[in-house]
C-alpha cells in the first residue's frame, strides 16, 4: 500500500479564477484550473499538451459545461476535455493526463509517484 506525497507547485495567489496557469512537474506542463464557485473541486490538474495541435496551449482554453460537465476548450482546434478525467468529448480515444491536486491553507499541491 503506497503513499500519496504531495509537491508544492504555487500558491492560490499564483491562480486565476475561472482561468488557466501552467506549473512545472517533473518534466511536465501542467495546467490548474482554479473554479472557486464549483461544488465538488475548486482546482483542476490537467496536462497542458493538446495531442491535436502538438502544442502546449491547454492553460490558455476556455473553461465551460457541456452536459453538466466541466470541460476546458482547446485553444486551437477547440475539442473539449472534461476536467475531471481528462476524456475528450468529441474523439473518445484521446485522453489528457490529470493530476491529484489540492489546496491547502493557500499552498497548491500537486500528487507524484
Amino acid at each position: 500500500m503506497s503513499q500519496t506525497t504531495w509537491r508544492t507547485v504555487c500558491n492560490e495567489h499564483d491562480l486565476v479564477t475561472n482561468s488557466g496557469v501552467v506549473v512545472w512537474l517533473d518534466g511536465a506542463q501542467v495546467a490548474l484550473f482554479y473554479l472557486p464557485a464549483a461544488e465538488a473541486q475548486t482546482v483542476y490538474a490537467i496536462d497542458n499538451h493538446d495531442p491535436e495541435s502538438g502544442a502546449n496551449v491547454i492553460g490558455r482554453g476556455l473553461i465551460g459545461s457541456i452536459k453538466g460537465e466541466l470541460v476546458v476548450a482547446a485553444p486551437i482546434y477547440k475539442q473539449h476535455y472534461r476536467l475531471h478525467d481528462g476524456q475528450c468529448l468529441e474523439a473518445p480515444d484521446q485522453r489528457l493526463r490529470v493530476w491529484l491536486v489540492r489546496l491547502t491553507d493557500g499552498v497548491v499541491e500537486l500528487a507524484v509517484g
